[in-house]
């Protein structure tokens, strides 16, 4: 029988094993406690574990597998102890050479062992952080823990569950994966699985599902027993929060944690359909300044005292919903935003209707940070369907709320925690402060031959374009591959229009060709091909060089965007030079960029006119590329605050709502 330290289902941990949250102001930690790194401490154990998986290559298949069982034996006596996980690692690495033809590098056992120690780890792009995942999912579920490997998006969770499906057989375990199409049968099914792939938001909403479903796990030990022995079909569909191993973990931990995620479900209500209808009206026969005004960052829309004045006059002839001052001024608010903020091609797209599927034409959001559709996703209130009266589509249903949840609190309930991603080290303190989990370095396996190019700033979008293509011609020239950031689907498009009108050949990577992204990425590292992408669409994906573009200088990576965090920009940027190739980037910004935050460029702005009051005949302006870096990374700090203090406000807001309905599994 497992150690009863292992947070597995049965009598022990219950059918539904998840950690609580911490119920009157006590302070939060982990469970298990960390283990504390000492410097030098990951690499002797990591070179300890090569040494061992190259001293089993002499043995034959047969031999090999004998050991499967001692190994888990130990694994299971010792409740998961370090001895026994290095051993265990090492042998998932062996096992991983036998049938994958991959022999893991020191770096990628590091990593390994660094999650199963319940830590972060920073390992840049490139350097096989999916085979550390699958290392470290492997030794869990040698250990009978249910792994939930989290990765970007469904086709890297179908991937990659593929991609290591004959590792995890020598192993003995089977995997599966859960994709946004999955039924709740097919998900169940999944699920069982001890080791599965799945998005951060599909396993999240199956975990709200669940809740609501099968109320709180916390229950005498009389109907655990129960719990465990019911039929398969009426159980809840996860297995509980056992472990976790979290691919990109500054996206998911991090950015995406300013969004939570909302369970809700249709309604046909037609007085709501009519009232905004109503609203979309009214909304338009307000002025901008003198009935309402745009401010802030991010921007929002306020109304003015006349404007309210003006909206109680014209709602007198309405109906009775109108009569409610708050819901009314909210509404028309609503209204103003999906008119005059969101951005079709920035914020979203429109997809057409599929006559073939029978799905309608619809509004598809835009994540702002991945640059990828956000599928499943929508803005809640009405504003969806507000955006969708904007460009004329059919009325969307309405939605009421169920449940929700923020990825900050559904992480903290995994009972083992750990991940890793290209960019952490920005967001260290934040992610140790909520989620417990120390964040570790891995070193590069191979020295890096990566070139920074001086920053060059420009008055405008379209300076910094027109300046762009011949940037562009001259590297496609020297045979090298090239790879242009955009900050919108707008500025990709634009951009693209001008490499076309230049003759330069190109493929655009945005939301519309979410789809043919890997298609896209697996060419990007070809001789003089060049890629448009919005900001990181494609990542998760490697950009392999050819021998030629390897020879011609290897990949450029131009960025034509204003991140709000040092953090992107270096994920970006990661795209070049990988596994000691070689590569280069620059970054150019532009003053007047649209849709950007003005408070980002606010002091870079000032020091242009002071110290080049006027660009020369190409847009450029001559400011120093030091000092425009230093003016941008402190605005880029001012602004990850802004975001970490956003972040936690959610985090409170969310706390005092599962107070309110009785949400809490501790209780």
């Amino acid at each position: 029988m497992p150690s009863a330290t292992l947070p597995v289902p049965g009598l022990r941990w219950g059918s539904y094993p998840e950690r609580s949250e911490p119920v009157g102001g006590k302070r939060w930690r982990r469970s298990a406690p960390l283990v504390p790194l000492r410097p030098g401490a990951l690499p002797r154990r990591a070179g300890a574990m090569w040494r061992q998986a190259a001293a089993w290559q002499a043995l034959s298949d047969g031999a090999f597998s004998a050991l499967l069982g001692s190994v888990q034996d130990a694994l299971l006596a010792s409740g998961f102890a370090r001895a026994a996980r290095d051993q265990a690692c090492a042998y998932v690495a062996e096992a991983g050479r036998r049938t994958l033809g991959r022999q893991a590098y020191a770096t990628q056992l590091m990593a390994a062992l660094a999650i199963l120690d319940g830590q972060l780890v920073e390992m840049a792009t490139g350097e096989g952080k999916s085979l550390a995942a699958a290392l470290a999912a492997g030794v869990g579920a040698l250990a009978g823990i249910p792994v939930h490997v989290l990765t970007s998006n469904d086709y890297l969770v179908q991937r990659d569950a593929e991609l290591f499906a004959p590792l995890y057989a020598r192993l003995g375990l089977a995997v599966a994966f859960v994709i946004g199409s999955h039924k709740e049968p097919a998900r169940r099914a999944a699920y069982a699985a001890p080791v599965v792939y799945v998005t951060a938001r599909e396993a999240a909403f199956d975990y709200l599902r669940d809740r609501l479903s099968h109320g709180t796990a916390r229950a005498p030990l009389q109907r655990r027993a129960l719990a465990l022995s019911a039929p398969a079909e009426s159980r809840p569909v996860l297995r509980g929060l056992c472990m976790a191993v979290i691919d990109e973990a500054d996206s998911v931990l991090v950015d995406e944690a300013l969004m939570p995620l909302i369970l809700s479900r249709e309604v046909n209500d037609g007085a709501a359909r009519a009232f905004l209808w109503q609203a979309r009206a009214l909304a338009g026969r307000l002025a901008q300044r003198h009935d309402f005004t745009i401010t802030g960052t991010p921007r929002r829309i306020a109304l003015t005292s006349a404007g309210r004045a003006r909206l109680t006059r014209l709602a007198t002839t309405l109906g009775p919903l109108w009569k409610n001052e708050r819901h009314r001024d909210e509404t028309v608010t609503l209204a103003l935003t999906a008119q005059h903020l969101l951005q079709r091609d920035r914020d979203y797209v429109v997809q057409p209707a599929d006559p073939a599927t029978e799905r309608p034409a619809d509004i598809a959001i835009v994540d702002a940070l991945t640059g990828r559709i956000a599928d499943g996703r929508k803005w809640s209130r009405g504003l969806h369907a507000l955006v969708a009266l904007k460009e004329g589509l059919p009325h969307q249903k309405q939605t009421e709320t169920l449940s929700q949840i923020t990825f900050q609190r559904f992480f903290r309930r995994y009972h083992r925690l750990g991940g890793m991603s290209g960019t952490l080290y920005e967001a260290r303190a934040e992610l140790r402060a909520l989620y417990g989990c120390a964040m570790v370095r891995v070193p590069l396996r191979l020295p890096s031959q990566a070139s920074a190019w001086p920053t060059r700033v420009y008055a405008d979008d379209a300076a910094r374009r027109a300046a762009a293509v011949p940037r562009v011609a001259a590297l496609v020239a020297a045979g090298r591959p090239v790879l242009i950031g955009c900050d919108s689907v707008e500025s990709s498009l634009a951009m693209a229009e001008a490499l076309q009108a230049a003759g330069i050949a190109h493929q655009v990577l945005n939301a519309r060709q979410d789809a043919q992204e890997a298609a896209i990425v697996a060419c990007a590292g070809r001789a003089a091909q060049v890629t448009v992408a919005t900001n990181m669409a494609g990542r998760g994906t490697d950009i392999r060089l050819d021998a030629a573009a390897e020879a011609a200088g290897g990949l450029h990576v131009l960025s034509c965007q204003l991140n709000d965090s040092k953090r992107l920009d270096r994920q970006l940027a990661g795209r070049a030079a990988r596994q000691g190739q070689p590569g280069s980037h620059e970054v150019w910004l532009a003053l007047h960029t649209p849709g950007a935050d003005s408070r980002l460029l606010a002091g870079l702005a000032v020091a242009a006119r002071v110290l080049a009051p006027a660009p020369d005949a190409s847009g450029r302006l001559a400011l120093s590329p030091r000092l425009a870096l230093a003016m941008l990374r402190l605005a880029q700090r001012l602004a990850e605050r802004r975001q970490s203090g956003l972040r936690r406000q959610l985090f409170k807001q969310d706390l005092a709502m599962d107070a309110s309905l009785s949400f809490n599994p501790s209780r």
